[in-house]
């Protein structure tokens, strides 16, 4: 579907895609497009967002909004079309997925935004626009400027980050006492002998097994996330990682004791960072001293200042353990972007989200006050 394009040299088109084929063949446009946009994060890479398709999408949803430079492809917008709890257009990619944005050539930036502002409005005619999960700084935050309709911006997930600097840089920005503490911990984490291995492409679906079986033995007994165990998830994770291994976006390592794989870690990679997406250890290496997490962080901040990358991103979560080291936080935004004739539809999604987060906030504030309340009922019956 055409929206709309100029006779002018250099014009812009601007089409929307719901064919999953034409989706599939835009691998090789679709790269150069994600090299050409440096706020992209490895999650707009077409590698993830089309395996996420095969495995989480659905017949007649898909709609892209694709923006062209005469056959170059300079922007885009991979959304799709849900009905509840009423009509949206959001971002693939889903929960499983950290990070979401356009992409659009830095280069013609200034022509490409509004175009897909424009082509967004004219796919939105019947649906609310919901870009979840949004990182400070994407090129969506553009696009939303130049919203023809009306908007709201909300807060999202909470992302810790580190900047890419020598291991030691970091352990140093630590309070002593948490430092001295780190290099004791590595120094028994060394003298165990475990070794690094970078898993290629050709070793990633045995990997990935690996992997998620290791996951689930850390998390078992400790609320796994339920998605992370579904057939669908590993064969998302399985194809997405070989791709992404492939092309560089992607690095999956192992860590071997006495030759049996311990601990993996799969980190997602683009220009402007590297994100560590999924571990997976194995609970003994606690009786052996063990520090998983400081051993992971290590071997990743080393590689992203070998490469180039200026960030490590924990990605989403304000876990205590992160604020270990004195991340930046990292607030994301959704953005809520309708028609006019909309307005609305709008005010009662925004409203519904808004309604569900001070649920949940008020659940995270009694459920400390619960828990207090069983100990002490407790504690009477053994009195």
């Amino acid at each position: 579907m055409t929206f709309g394009s100029s006779g002018s040299a250099g014009a812009l088109s601007v089409t929307l895609c719901r064919d999953p084929r034409q989706f599939a063949a835009l691998e090789e446009p679709w790269n150069r497009l994600v090299r050409a946009c440096p706020t992209a994060t490895p999650f707009q890479s077409h590698a993830w967002l089309h395996s996420w398709w095969l495995s989480y999408g659905k017949d007649g949803r898909l709609r892209i909004v694709l923006v062209r430079r005469g056959e170059e492809l300079v922007g885009a917008a991979a959304l799709m079309l849900v009905h509840r709890p009423l009509p949206l257009l959001v971002p693939l990619g889903g929960g499983i997925t950290d990070y979401f944005d356009v992409l659009v050539a830095a280069a013609h930036a200034d022509q490409v935004v509004p175009a897909l502002a424009n082509g967004l409005h004219r796919a939105a005619r019947g649906a609310v626009v919901d870009l979840r999960e949004v990182r400070p700084g994407a090129a969506a935050e553009a696009v939303y400027a130049a919203w023809p309709g009306i908007g709201s911006k909300l807060t999202d997930s909470t992302c810790m980050e580190l900047p890419a600097m020598p291991f030691d840089e970091l352990v140093k920005r630590m309070p002593s006492s948490g430092a001295q503490r780190v290099r004791a911990k590595l120094r028994k984490t060394d003298a165990a002998g475990i070794e690094e291995h970078e898993v290629t492409e050709q070793e990633v679906p045995r990997a990935v097994r690996t992997l998620l079986r290791l996951h689930e033995k850390q998390w078992r007994g400790r609320g796994v996330t339920p998605e992370h165990l579904k057939p669908r998830f590993a064969e998302h994770l399985t194809r997405a990682t070989r791709r992404m291994v492939r092309a560089g976006e992607g690095r999956l390592a192992e860590f071997r004791l006495d030759g049996k794989v311990v601990a993996a870690n799969l980190t997602l990679l683009s220009g402007a960072l590297s994100g560590g997406y999924l571990y997976g250890a194995d609970p003994d290496l606690r009786d052996r001293k063990v520090d998983v997490a400081t051993l992971l962080l290590r071997y990743e901040t080393t590689r992203a200042l070998a490469e180039g990358r200026p960030v490590v991103s924990f990605l989403r979560g304000n876990e205590p353990y992160k604020n270990h080291w004195r991340p930046r936080t990292v607030v994301n935004q959704r953005f809520l972007m309708a028609t006019a004739a909309l307005a609305p539809l709008l005010r009662l999604h925004e409203s519904q989200v808004t309604g569900r987060e001070r649920a949940v906030d008020v659940l995270r504030e009694a459920l400390p006050a619960a828990r207090d309340w069983r100990v002490r009922l407790n504690e009477l019956r053994v009195r």
